[in-house]
């Protein structure tokens, strides 16, 4: 591993974990897995499984104009949050590509906390700031901050076990506190999730990281909590069909195409991105993001092309054997005329077309607690 990788603050701790194996991702040096790609995710679906995510950042948006501001920066609609909300978004160039997707938290009316991907700091940031207005000031404290995500069905218990007050456990999907004093550090901790399962993410000073780290695993040591590296992240957020920036997600595709529609409020006054994506809409969308699944024996992987006879009509954006289901399973963006669930394909594997079939997404989806 060279030596000029960025590390996150809690890379100190993993030579504690015997089996550990670090990547070069994006950049930064981190954990594919710890004791195993399947049983780390197998932890996740089953019990809890803890990430360190802190090579995330964060950009502080403040200012009377920073709703404003943000309105007309991302897709959703900012302006129907209320202090201790948050919102999956995206922010878009004004072709419709995806600068990144992210999220919102409102602190209160002048002071919002932005969560973006590793890999796009420093652009979003420069983006974020060519498109100031008003009073709004914006604050990278990535460094500053480090984050970690509790994920699974018993991160309540564990959670509890850790110190969390009974109105941190109760939290609602895409809500979150401040302060909430876990492990006796002041932390703000939220409950959106990557994994398709229950969990909350901690966001910390980084020079206390390591506290809320060892606390959380030896209160989740009882009840199953493995630590959890990239490679399980990956497998469980496809499962879900949650996308990946620079796979399902990039400046060549549109969020309408990705099937994130959902989060663009194309009703909503003026935004980067807009004017594009409703002409993307009235025109009929020319690709769309579906779920593969093999016929004959394979694996598709990200760029892998798929065709209908001899006539490419797209590619493979994420693909693996489900850790969970077993099934040889590819989200794959491609032509709309051929998106139709039932539809028979063929993805070039190695050289050779094999079959495959769309089929619906997600690939997997937690059932509701009795």
């Amino acid at each position: 591993m060279t030596l000029d990788l960025k590390k996150t603050p809690l890379h100190p701790y993993y030579s504690d974990l015997f089996g550990v194996r670090c990547i070069d991702f994006g950049g930064w040096e981190l954990p594919v897995q710890f004791s195993g790609i399947q049983k780390e995710h197998d932890a996740v679906r089953q019990q809890a499984g803890l990430f360190d995510v802190s090579h995330m950042g964060e950009f502080m948006v403040t200012g009377t104009f920073a709703e404003s501001f943000l309105q007309r920066m991302t897709t959703n609609d900012v302006s129907k949050l209320s202090d201790g909300q948050a919102q999956y978004t995206l922010m878009c160039y004004p072709g419709g590509g995806v600068v990144d997707d992210l999220l919102v938290y409102r602190i209160s009316a002048d002071q919002y906390m932005v969560v973006v991907n590793a890999s796009n700091i420093d652009k979003d940031f420069s983006w974020l700031e060519e498109h100031l207005i008003g009073d709004v000031v914006l604050e990278n404290k990535s460094d500053q901050t480090a984050l970690l995500a509790l994920q699974g069905p018993l991160a309540v218990e564990i959670m509890k076990a850790a110190g969390a007050d009974s109105e941190t456990l109760e939290l609602s999907s895409f809500h979150f506190r401040t302060d909430t004093g876990l492990t006796g550090l002041p932390v703000l901790v939220s409950r959106t999730g990557y994994t398709g399962e229950d969990g909350f993410e901690i966001y910390v000073p980084s020079e206390q990281a390591g506290d809320v780290w060892k606390t959380l695993l030896a209160a989740g040591e009882p009840l199953g909590l493995l630590p959890a590296g990239l490679g399980a992240r990956d497998t469980l957020r496809f499962e879900a069909r949650l996308p990946l920036y620079g796979q399902e997600l990039s400046s060549t595709i549109s969020p309408l195409e990705a099937g994130v529609s959902f989060f663009v409020k194309l009703g909503k006054e003026d935004f980067i991105g807009k004017d594009a994506l409703v002409k993307q809409k009235q025109d009929g969308l020319p690709r769309k993001l579906v779920g593969i699944e093999m016929i004959d024996r394979g694996i598709p992987r990200c760029h892998y092309p798929v065709y209908i006879g001899d006539v490419q009509i797209g590619e493979v954006t994420t693909g693996t054997q489900s850790p969970t289901l077993k099934r040889n399973l590819g989200l794959a963006l491609i032509s709309t005329e051929y998106a139709a669930v039932g539809t028979e394909l063929e993805v070039e594997i190695r050289g050779k077309k094999l079959k495959a079939a769309v089929i619906p997404t997600p690939f997997y989806k937690r059932l509701p607690k009795e």
